[in-house]
């Protein structure tokens, strides 16, 4: 089977994995210019955007229920949602108005993520092909592409407000295509009247942890790497948003070139080695002199911590049935989506005291914990 022919089989949660890349690609190629829209210091942004995990993890641990109930409008719809949701941030004129937007737009993404990795991690079993890495080198693609649009109208004098409305309307478009493609079909865990098992809690937590590690140096790097290269470095609008485009792109070169080769690599010493890269390449980026010493480092951290979202989904979805995955999945994603949100928050309140090259020095300590920590655990389960 082709990648075409896989394309065609994740469509509808491939739509959701492209709205997600665009509205968090525009945001990171944004960052300098809203945080000065807004009135924020460092550690006024970082808690501005940790009032979003609230509601990204409240909406995760709801998204099954409700996806449930929607079937096959629930992705289009969670998109749409999304997609309106992410031309408030543009708008916002104050701390207080820009942390009431994140908070609408991290549940609305929270949504989106648990109901595109469930059927997506569905559609892998049944079909027996590795297509996490396909749709999660998808989305880097794709929010490479946003942030260096984002930086270039930002360049040019497009005003925020007009980023973040053409990012909206891109997502309706990618919320329309959601509607179409395989759905897959979450199996009913009660069984009639019998009540559900109960997950696998040891492993949901370790790949939770995984996903937590990569998703937080991740979101820390897409949200600081452009304010890094601007106050720190001298790179203009344009240069900042080089930053998390590299990080895009490299992501999606190691994610894509995962998919062919997952099956012959060992899971876990790609994890290990994914990490170790990661952390090398936040340091470089912490203690670089130049922006272009910078981008290298950006590029060789979103090499490394391309693998570790997807292939810890892959780790926990190959341990469990088809009747738990849906619902093991949204609690692992939950425990990831932790890191998502407090990346940026972390950095924040770094930045604040130590500075942001201290802040990406922490990021690499936290990459350390997956081949020195977590890695031994997951070998005994």
């Amino acid at each position: 089977m082709s990648i075409l022919s896989d394309i065609r089989l994740i469509r509808r949660p491939l739509a959701g994995f492209a709205a997600i890349g665009i509205c968090w690609g525009v945001f990171a190629g944004c960052v300098p210019a809203i945080k000065a829209q807004v009135g924020l210091s460092d550690g006024g942004f970082g808690t501005a955007m940790l009032v979003s995990t609230c509601g990204a993890i409240l909406a995760m641990w709801i998204a099954p229920w409700a996806e449930a109930r929607l079937k096959a409008r629930a992705m289009p719809l969670f998109t749409a949602l999304l997609g309106l949701g992410f031309a408030l941030p543009g708008l916002a004129g104050s701390g207080v108005q820009f942390a009431a937007a994140m908070l609408l737009c991290a549940a609305a993404a929270g949504t989106v993520d648990v109901a595109m990795n469930a059927q997506l991690s569905q559609l892998e079993a049944r079909s027996g092909r590795p297509l996490m890495n396909l749709a999660h080198g998808g989305y880097s693609l794709i929010y490479a592409c946003a942030a260096l649009a984002a930086g270039i109208a930002r360049g040019s004098g497009v005003p925020v407000w007009a980023i973040f409305l053409g990012a909206t309307c891109l997502t309706l478009l990618a919320a329309f295509s959601a509607r179409g493609g395989e759905l897959a079909v979450h199996h009913d865990e009660t069984g009639g009247d019998r009540p559900r098992a109960p997950l696998p809690w040891g492993i949901v937590a370790l790949a939770g942890v995984v996903i937590c590690i990569g998703f937080m140096a991740e979101q820390a790097t897409e949200a600081w790497s452009a304010l890094h290269l601007e106050r720190n470095l001298g790179a203009g609008a344009v240069g900042g948003a080089l930053a998390p485009t590299l990080l895009g792109l490299t992501m999606g070169a190691g994610r894509l070139s995962g998919q062919g080769l997952i099956r012959r690599l060992n899971g876990a010493g790609v994890l290990g080695a994914g990490a170790g890269l990661a952390a090398l390449g936040a340091v470089i980026a912490a203690l670089a002199p130049t922006a272009l010493v910078g981008w290298i480092g950006f590029a060789v951290l979103g090499f490394g911590v391309s693998v570790l979202a997807p292939m810890a989904y892959a780790w926990l979805g190959a341990r469990l049935t088809p009747q738990a995955r849906a619902r093991a999945i949204s609690r692992a994603t939950v425990i990831g989506y932790t890191g998502f949100f407090m990346g940026p928050p972390m950095m924040g309140g770094l930045s604040e005291v130590f500075g942001l090259r201290a802040s990406f020095g922490a990021v690499a300590l936290l990459l350390l914990l997956v081949p020195l920590v977590l890695l031994p655990l997951m070998a005994r389960r």
